[in-house]
């Protein structure tokens, strides 16, 4: 990591767990199943906190999740949520435990409707990468966010699945100012 290279004004740069996630994950295109529910879960646990918390407890929700073994979370019962509810190195929520559980349900109902979750997230904008900024929600992030409440999910407001799909490379939001905008329109 490079700390002279101009990057996107809210990466916090003495945080290097941020550098590395806006340096090497965020606004790049992700196919990856578990990956994709890895980031649906955490973006809604944070769901009134900055990225920035949720990032640094990322370990803790891999470890927590069953390293997001979608099978195992969709099998969550009281008692791992009790458990969950304990772990002081989480966001301790329990709605929004609940719903991660909830949501993995619904994530998998969605993979046997399209074969994969990332057939369904992605023909939204038909496999195309979406470049705007300075937004915290649009058009698109109204109808897919419409879509999942509409299917059961819960905390996938429009803002919610907005940073998602920014997380994803669905939508590529990096600033002018960033090292990566310039890379990414080449």
């Amino acid at each position: 990591m490079k700390n002279d290279l101009k990057r996107c004004s809210w990466c916090n740069l003495n945080n290097k767990l941020y550098i590395k996630y806006h340096d090497e994950e965020w606004g790049n295109p992700i196919h990856d199943e578990k990956k994709l529910l890895e980031l649906l879960i955490l973006e809604s646990f944070q769901a009134g906190l900055s990225w920035e918390i949720i990032l640094n407890k990322r370990e803790a929700f891999r470890e927590a999740f069953d390293n997001y073994d979608l099978n195992k979370i969709c099998k969550y019962n009281e008692s791992k949520i009790n458990t969950l509810l304990q772990n002081k190195s989480l966001i301790r929520h329990k709605l929004k435990i609940k719903a991660a559980i909830n949501n993995a349900i619904i994530f998998k109902k969605i993979q046997n409707e399209y074969k994969t979750f990332d057939n369904y997230i992605w023909h939204f904008t038909n496999n195309n990468i979406i470049y705007e900024t300075n937004k915290t929600s649009s058009a698109l992030s109204d109808k897919v966010a419409k879509d999942l409440k509409k299917r059961g999910m819960k905390f996938i407001g429009t803002t919610i699945i907005y940073s998602y799909l920014q997380a994803i490379g669905i939508i590529n939001s990096h600033e002018k100012e960033c090292y990566l905008y310039k890379k990414s329109r080449k």
